[in-house]
């Protein structure tokens, strides 16, 4: 489990510093004109990253509890 979303995390992050620097939409072109692109990729990995973070901390007090389950 551990590795599947660390290798999600990983893809997920991937994903968004490959795309692509041609914009053909006005907002995307104001976010790379102006360079708010990397704010805006910035914040989409921070989120993902306290995602992640959260699911890992979770998975750990879930384990704890079935171990404390199962000793009793």
């Amino acid at each position: 489990m551990k590795t599947l979303c660390l290798r999600s995390f990983f893809f997920i992050l991937t994903l968004f510093l490959s795309i692509s620097v041609s914009a053909t939409d006005p907002l995307e072109e104001y976010f790379y004109a102006s360079g708010k692109i990397r704010v805006v990729l910035g914040v989409a990995i921070v989120v993902l990253a306290g995602i992640f973070v959260y699911l890992f901390s979770l998975e750990r007090r879930l384990k704890k509890l079935e171990k404390k389950n199962k000793a009793s």
